[in-house]
């Protein structure tokens, strides 16, 4: 019996239909293998995974194979991003056995969740064999199944802690660009080879630490590829090539979150017009393509369209003809690449150059993207994840005041509001929800971490300090539920579901790890309210940065981007004025507009009274945060205080003053 049909992820609902007698996990799952004595196979996957679906359709959906699984095997399948935990002690033992992972991931374990096999994606005949191998194997040679999973875990278990060291000094984040220059791609962008991935956390540390050449040829390069989407705005979740050509051509939601605030924060530190359209074509994206009724963001579009990878978005010559006419077909297929790049003599859209006639390229898109609109649509994740929403809030928040949007704030506003409203339930945070229904999953600490990092930002552009709050209660569980004791943190919470390993990596991977996330939310929210213990939480979590830097700096790029952050102490501006003169709203973007790594903003919105040189905006002990304690009107003007470890300068009343206060 499939028992999937209850299930809240669009993952595991495509497969509720399965011949397969799929259990969610869980304790019964567990239970009925001990009862029937045969091991586990676990399948991990995603509902955007081009090859999860190809193994859904080859082997799930196959009577002989899934009469192979459901007579030997009690099978789970896990949604990866609902069970982040589970996903993560599994590709520990797949890498170690495999030396490789990904998914679909297949694990063969026994009774008690222990390991003892591992693959990844699987044709079905080899997929069948391998069932009745490890049928024949569990049943004749138990003992060594048994002692193949103790060794695992074993194993695992005894190298799961990172060496830890100071914060990192300037020393440190030099030789780290040095061990990044050294695998930078001078020609097309990026590091390494093929495939490439948007590399979102190191650039943002390139941009924090001035480094142009290297953030600025990435993302120039990813920019006018086919990896990102030169009709709809958004970008695929990587590029299969190393030219940043042909993409994979699933859309992440943490992608898009991560690369609207790098092209945000490469516009203020001058990316030029390139920046700006490619930041607002992205949050265009996100709020047309990903935003859910409720107010949050679904977390992904399918590669696939009617079974075909990347259909959607691929043209041919013949195609841009039938839409365009032959004159402005042929001037879309040059301007385009659409030279046969892809599969079937269809082509990627590029943009390599700009447009000489840039009226002319506004329409042929406008008209190419209308037309592709009435293709068969990728399919939708819409299952809304704290992590990756707070990940959205954040950049969604801070394009909106850059560029003048207040749609992008209300959005961003209304997404907090979602998560505050339904992901919080009794103090503790829930990891995902659909259709405004809260999920049973609990938060794990990339949760906790982006949503506090998305509410600070959020606080920042609007002076609400209700998120502030709401922020310093998600680190305050951080601290108190996922610490180590050693400086760093848990990914799980310490009465979290117990694993076989509890998982623990400091290194980022497709977002930024949930410790180097934490120290983040925690640097800030120390400088906003001076509080030493936020500060120094930030500080410890940071130790491993130096050890992963000189060799490894590719994989701890937010560590490395918080790390600058903390050396530049961060700024601190406190803006204070009434809330309807445009004076303080001048101010304020300004101070959101400064290039300083780390920046917090905190704003005082003084609602009248006495209006004395140097009056505070509200009494000393009420203020919130302390950035705003003592800081007043200088005469009746707004004021800007620039600060650094809540030591300021003197106060400014212009736009140009403070200008020139954050360039000093």
């Amino acid at each position: 019996m499939n028992r999937l049909k209850d299930a809240t992820s669009p993952y595991l609902l495509q497969h509720a239909d399965n011949p397969v007698d799929w259990h969610p996990w869980g304790e019964e799952a567990f239970a009925e293998a001990r009862s029937r004595d045969v091991p586990l196979l676990i399948s991990v996957g995603y509902s955007a995974c081009h090859w999860c679906h190809v193994m859904a359709h080859e082997s799930f959906e196959d009577p002989g194979t899934a009469r192979l699984m459901n007579d030997h095997f009690v099978n789970i399948k896990v949604d990866r991003e609902e069970r982040p935990d589970v996903d993560a002690v599994y590709m520990s033992a797949t890498q170690a056995m495999t030396r490789q992972g990904g998914w679909p991931m297949t694990v063969f374990a026994t009774p008690d969740g222990h390991p003892f096999y591992c693959g990844t994606y699987f044709p079905r005949p080899h997929f069948q064999r391998l069932l009745t191998e490890v049928h024949n194997v569990w049943t004749g040679d138990r003992e060594s199944v048994l002692q193949q999973g103790s060794k695992v875990v074993q194993a695992l278990n005894e190298n799961t802690t990172l060496p830890s060291g100071p914060l990192p000094g300037e020393e440190t984040l030099r030789q780290a660009v040095r061990n990044l220059r050294e695998s930078f791609d001078a020609a097309d962008g990026g590091f390494g080879g093929a495939p490439k991935f948007p590399p979102s956390m190191v650039l943002e540390f390139l941009l924090r630490s001035g480094e142009r050449e290297m953030s600025g040829r990435t993302l120039e390069a990813m920019a006018r590829g086919g990896m990102y989407d030169q009709l709809g705005g958004g970008f695929a979740r990587y590029s299969v090539d190393s030219g940043w050509v042909v993409p994979h051509f699933e859309k992440m939601l943490y992608d898009n979150a991560l690369l609207l605030r790098v092209y945000t924060h490469w516009w203020k530190a001058g990316g030029g017009d390139l920046a700006r359209r490619v930041a607002l074509e992205t949050a265009d994206w996100l709020l047309r393509e990903l935003r859910t009724p409720e107010g949050g963001f679904a977390s992904a579009l399918d590669a696939d369209s009617e079974g075909v990878e990347g259909k959607f978005y691929v043209w041919t010559p013949e195609e841009l003809y039938e839409v365009l006419g032959e004159d402005d077909g042929r001037w879309a297929a040059e301007l385009f690449e659409v030279t046969g790049t892809f599969e079937h003599g269809t082509s990627v859209l590029q943009l390599l150059r700009d447009p000489e006639d840039p009226a002319r390229h506004a329409d042929v898109r406008a008209r190419l993207l209308a037309a592709r609109e009435r293709r068969v649509r990728p399919g939708r994740d819409d299952k809304v994840v704290a992590s990756w929403t707070g990940l959205a809030i954040a950049a969604l928040a801070e394009t909106g005041v850059v560029f003048e949007r207040p749609d992008l704030v209300a959005a961003a506003t209304a997404a907090a509001e979602l998560l505050a409203g339904t992901h919080m339930v009794d103090g503790r945070l829930l990891r995902t929800s659909r259709d405004g229904r809260a999920g049973t999953n609990a938060g794990v600490l990339e949760d906790y971490a982006n949503l506090a990092e998305g509410l600070i930002s959020l606080y920042g552009v609007t002076g609400e300090a209700r998120w502030l709050r709401l922020a310093g209660s998600l680190l305050d569980t951080v601290l108190d539920r996922f610490a180590d004791g050693a400086g760093g943190f848990y990914d799980t919470a310490d009465d979290a579901e117990r694993l076989f390993q509890r998982p623990q990596d400091p290194t980022d991977n497709a977002t930024p790890s949930g410790q180097y996330a934490a120290a983040g939310a925690l640097l800030s929210y120390g400088a906003l309210t001076g509080s030493t213990r936020h500060r120094e939480a930030a500080h410890a979590a940071l130790g491993t940065v130096s050890v992963l830097a000189t060799g490894h700096a590719r994989f701890a790029g937010w560590g490395l981007a918080v790390a600058r952050a903390a050396l530049s102490g961060p700024v601190e501006v406190a803006v204070v004025g009434p809330a309807d003169d445009p004076r303080t709203a001048a101010l304020h973007r300004e101070a959101l507009l400064a290039d300083a790594p780390g920046l917090v903003v905190a704003l005082g919105r003084d609602d009248g009274g006495d209006r004395g040189t140097g009056d505070p905006l509200v009494p000393r002990e009420a203020a919130f945060p302390a950035l705003l304690e003592g800081r007043g009107l200088v005469g009746d003007a707004p004021a800007a205080y620039v600060c650094r470890g809540f030591t300021c300068r003197m106060p400014v009343t212009t736009v140009e003053a403070l200008r020139a206060e954050l360039a000093g």
